[in-house]
């Protein structure tokens, strides 16, 4: 029995060691965007404040599975295609065949507006990709607003719009348990709280405070076609202003889905060859 319990300890700090590597990975992967499409080591060292001896040994086996290319003469990393294509057969269209990412580009050329996509984790709502505007963010957060961030569901609006993707009873008990887990600075009065998100699930879009301990508001609305228990939304984030009409981003926001929606899937119109007719024939005359 006491040799059992020795080898506790080990295990949880196995474990722990694990899910510190897995984070690290997915830093890495997250650094890279239209502003940083390379970094050396010394770049990730300086933004997570890694030692610079696991960081350059991870980057390494980073390139050996293939996720990552190093360039021989600048020694920087970059992203490979298949770290791009991870998980991609199995997405929804609007990801999988790149609309999205057309729409983000769509939607921050037409106003030079900060872009976040929204994702649900547990009681969080997630940053999954975010496009910086013209503008910077006031921020908290020593990097700014970043992909990956997370924030309590009730602590932004978008928060409570993912809230209202989830049916009830559940989605009275997620917002009763955000309000006891509250700190109580951040507690609220349920029925509020209740109806903003009915709001929500009935319009299926919201303007309000962004959170992320920033001072921005959003201006967000669900994604369509999204798997269940999986929803995203979009949405521009920006600092509070008179010359900004929430309900003018709004109209915009919804053109803009509306004709990516609309937008076929390249394969959509394809012809199979194994299954034409014309194929079918070549291939009895070839092999008759």
């Amino acid at each position: 029995m006491a040799l059992i319990e020795s080898h506790k300890p080990r295990v949880a700090k196995t474990e722990s060691n694990k899910a510190k590597i897995a984070k690290r990975v997915v830093e890495v992967l997250e650094f890279f965007d239209e502003d940083h499409p390379q970094a050396t080591v010394m770049d990730i060292v300086r933004r997570f404040d890694r030692p610079q001896s696991s960081t350059s040994e991870l980057l390494s086996s980073l390139v050996d599975l293939g996720l990552l290319h190093k360039d021989p003469g600048s020694r920087a990393y970059s992203p490979t295609p298949r770290a791009a294509m991870l998980g991609a057969a199995i997405q929804p269209r609007m990801v999988r065949d790149g609309v999205l990412n057309g729409l983000i580009d769509r939607l921050s050329a037409q106003t030079g507006l900060g872009i976040a996509v929204f994702g649900m984790v547990g009681l969080n709502i997630q940053i999954v990709h975010w496009r910086a505007g013209k503008k910077a963010l006031r921020t908290s957060a020593n990097n700014g607003l970043a992909g990956g961030r997370q924030e309590r569901l009730t602590d932004s609006a978008a928060g409570l719009l993912m809230l209202s993707t989830v049916q009830q009873p559940r989605r009275d008990g997620l917002i009763r348990r955000l309000n006891a887990e509250a700190p109580q600075e951040r507690k609220f009065v349920f029925a509020d709280v209740a109806s903003q998100v009915q709001r929500c699930r009935d319009e299926g879009h919201i303007s309000g405070f962004a959170g992320f301990g920033s001072i921005a508001d959003v201006t967000a609305m669900l994604l369509p076609h999204m798997p269940d228990g999986q929803p995203l939304a979009i949405g521009f984030v920006y600092e509070p202003s008179d010359q900004i009409d929430a309900a003018g981003l709004q109209r915009t926001l919804s053109e803009a889905v509306r004709r990516s929606v609309e937008e076929q899937s390249p394969a959509a119109s394809v012809q199979p060859i194994f299954e034409s007719a014309s194929w079918q024939g070549a291939l009895e005359v070839k092999h008759g």
